[in-house]
């Protein structure tokens, strides 16, 4: 039977370019000139620690890292800017996780998401997949085109494509 799998995974080397690309930008503008600026991944955890000078400077640094993300081809919504920014003495510090893998709730959503939908295919939650099954490869693409429709919040790609 037709499969394909749902997974949302992250380049960790496209995300080291893309956080590499950002700092080397902020160093070369001019309003950053001579200001305190800060960005380190942490590969093993998957967040970022950002620290600069100001708030207004913070939401800079955070347009120039989203428009590079995307430029480097990974989703904007790979960052989780929910965590508000908190001062510690001078600086201006934010913690921002990256998503990577579907949550168990995020993957429930989807497999409702597909049985709402009426199409003639079962869904599997393994781990941080969500395997799509049926019996003719064009309702597999209404999937795909269902749940890229629906706007979850989180990134979605679809891999291992079987019939």
């Amino acid at each position: 039977m037709p499969s394909f799998d749902i997974v949302s995974k992250v380049d960790l080397q496209t995300l080291d370019n893309a956080i590499n690309t950002v700092k080397k930008e902020i160093t070369n503008r001019y309003d950053f000139k001579g200001s305190h600026v800060e960005i380190a991944l942490n590969k093993k955890e998957l967040t970022l620690n950002i620290e600069v000078e100001s708030d207004m400077k913070l939401g800079q640094l955070l347009d120039v890292l989203v428009s590079r993300t995307m430029r480097q081809g990974l989703d904007a919504s790979i960052y989780d800017l929910s965590k508000e920014p908190y001062q510690s003495g001078k600086v201006f510090k934010k913690d921002v996780t990256v998503r990577n893998g579907i949550k168990q709730d995020d993957a429930k959503k989807i497999v409702k998401l597909i049985k709402d939908s009426g199409l003639k295919v079962q869904a599997a939650i393994m781990d941080d997949i969500v395997r799509v099954t049926g019996k003719k490869i064009d309702d597999l693409q209404d999937v795909i085109q269902a749940c890229r429709e629906a706007n979850l919040g989180i990134p979605l790609q679809y891999i291992n494509m079987k019939s």
